[in-house]
């Protein structure tokens, strides 16, 4: 029997590399980067997707892929690409937010219709889209990358709602994770006394590990959360 295919966006390092790795027993991961060469393991028994997410005709070519090469057997996407330019707004280059809104926020939701057109045909799918407490919380210097991450929140509850108004009889999930402050290449970069502030508004008193954000990845996709929809889990250690 066929494994069901899973695909994961931005798969080449940190988050999503976690996840592809906890994934690839059970299923049979599409795994999507910017660049084939990036994909550096996980590749046998399993598909490679890529595109540059900020281009928009590669990005209309991976939908079109996606939904020809494995409409038949997608089980689930999991939208975690994503990209963030620290400045203040005001000094904040057009092509910057640009590049945010289309990576973080308009790429999602064009993979999300074509996941969705999928899903319609059985009833039965799941969406799982990868926000940032930043979305709920706010950051000085990510003003636009923390209201793509929160449009990313507001359109994983209305898909879930529209699923539901289309058919009631349906099996779609849809659904947002928020990560807090996880250790990962981009937080690495983070300097000492940053990291010291932030570890006081943690009462975990720790940043996360990318591996426990990929665990509620699987259980998420299990029928353990059958009833888990149209919800946002917010995965940061209590940050407030």
């Amino acid at each position: 029997m066929n494994k069901p295919k899973v695909l994961i966006t931005g798969a080449s390092k940190g988050l999503g590399l976690a996840m592809a790795r906890r994934l690839d027993q059970d299923f049979c991961l599409i795994l999507h980067a910017s660049k084939d060469e990036n994909i550096s393991e996980l590749k046998e028994g399993n598909f490679v997707l890529t595109a540059n997410l900020n281009n928009p005709d590669e990005l209309k070519e991976f939908c079109k892929k996606l939904k020809s090469e494995h409409g038949d057997d997608l089980f689930a996407v999991i939208n975690n690409a994503g990209v963030s330019f620290d400045k203040p707004l005001a000094f904040q280059p057009e092509s910057d937010i640009d590049t945010m809104m289309m990576v973080n926020l308009k790429a999602p939701i064009m993979i999300s219709k074509t996941a969705f057109k999928i899903f319609g045909l059985k009833n039965k799918g799941i969406i799982i889209n990868v926000s940032s407490c930043v979305a709920e919380t706010g950051n000085a210097f990510q003003s636009v990358y923390a209201a793509t991450k929160a449009g990313l929140i507001a359109f994983s509850k209305s898909l879930a709602k529209e699923a539901a108004a289309l058919n009631h009889d349906h099996q779609i999930r849809v659904l947002s994770i928020s990560p807090g402050f996880i250790e990962t290449p981009m937080t690495d970069a983070i300097p000492q006394a940053e990291r010291d502030k932030y570890l006081k508004m943690i009462p975990a008193q720790r940043f996360g590990k990318a591996e426990e954000i990929a665990d509620t990845i699987a259980f998420l996709l299990s029928d353990k959360a059958s009833y888990i929809n149209g919800s946002n889990i917010e995965i940061n250690g209590g940050l407030f």
